[in-house]
């Protein structure tokens, strides 16, 4: 299937009452049974989820042996801001293990929180893997590895080693697929590609408890601790804030995948890659579910700005 055939326009921007962009891309809902509900698209489509993969990983990690406290279990699933709380959690990660900071190998980065890059900036600083927003899940990797007597050197990234066989196999079976290509990440780990609706039906096993105690561990750490997982002023964050029970992750290039503990769960993909259609795209699936509030609504709002002031919005075209 063709990626042209695959996606439909799912979101539009507008600027001072006329419409500016189009945002194409793909929706799938699983309702309480895991039958499909609502589709946009086709969910067949297969796709990078990218960061939204971590609660998958997570699982492994935590069936292979991975054990650490929940605040720090929300960690390994996250794409953390990289401020003092996340870079304390990666160290407690790493430290539990006897390692420090020097094992990571992931792809040195500044955090995403602005202010905490301004301040690494204003100290001196640069680039770090500490600070990489998947540091969390790298800690994660290693201490599984070191726990497992499997070598935590580099070599932990690649697709041969145990710790990345075992998560490929957690990975076909949550989706219920064969994973169709793996490539490498931004991180420096390996990218499963799988359907749309395969993520969907993963995070519904996650959060319902079909993925045994593992599963149950990784949801109700993300759920606790959603600061973890991403930070102030992130659409991950708010939505599961205000969701109650909602297990969430965003994935780069425009990905977004939910679901709660009754069986309804949601994913979704940006054909272009962008992430200003997420959120509203994302709070159409959930006001569709019922799930909506007013308070949730303004926190997750995508403004469109002319000359510093709020002259439209990003809106979901989907019910």
């Amino acid at each position: 299937m063709s990626l042209f055939d695959a996606f439909v326009p799912i979101a539009i921007a507008s600027r001072s009452g006329f419409d500016e962009s189009v945002h194409f891309g793909a929706l799938v809902v699983l309702g309480p049974t895991g039958a499909i509900e609502l589709e946009f698209g086709d969910s067949s489509v297969v796709i990078y989820p990218r960061s939204a993969n971590k609660p998958l990983q997570a699982v492994a990690m935590v069936r292979a042996g991975l054990r650490v406290a929940p605040d720090l279990l929300a960690l390994v699933c996250a794409s953390h801001d990289g401020t003092a709380m996340h870079l304390d959690g990666a160290r407690r990660i790493l430290a539990g293990a006897g390692l420090d900071e020097s094992a990571l190998a992931n792809t040195p980065s500044f955090p995403l929180d602005e202010a905490s890059m301004h301040r690494v900036i204003r100290e001196g600083g640069g680039r770090t893997p500490l600070q990489m927003n998947c540091s969390g899940k790298h800690s994660g990797m290693l201490a599984t590895c070191v726990c497992n007597g499997w070598a935590h050197d580099p070599s932990y990234l690649e697709i041969d080693h145990p710790l990345q066989q075992a998560i490929t196999d957690t990975i076909e079976e949550l989706t219920g697929e064969t994973v169709a290509h793996i490539g490498v990440d931004g991180c420096g780990a390996p990218a499963h590609a799988f359907s749309l609706v395969g993520l969907a039906r993963s995070f519904r096993s996650i959060a319902t408890g079909a993925a045994g105690t593992a599963g149950d561990a990784v949801a109700a750490a993300m759920v606790q601790h959603p600061e973890m997982v991403g930070g102030e002023g992130r659409d991950v964050t708010a939505f599961m804030r205000h969701v109650p029970g909602m297990m969430a992750k965003d994935g780069a290039d425009g990905v977004f995948a939910a679901a709660l503990p009754d069986g309804r769960a949601i994913a979704l993909k940006v054909a272009d890659g962008g992430d200003r259609a997420r959120p509203p795209v994302m709070l159409a699936a959930l006001e569709h579910l019922g799930l909506g509030s007013p308070e949730l609504a303004p926190l997750v709002a995508e403004h469109i700005r002319g000359h510093g002031h709020v002259v439209g919005e990003v809106r979901a075209l989907v019910p």
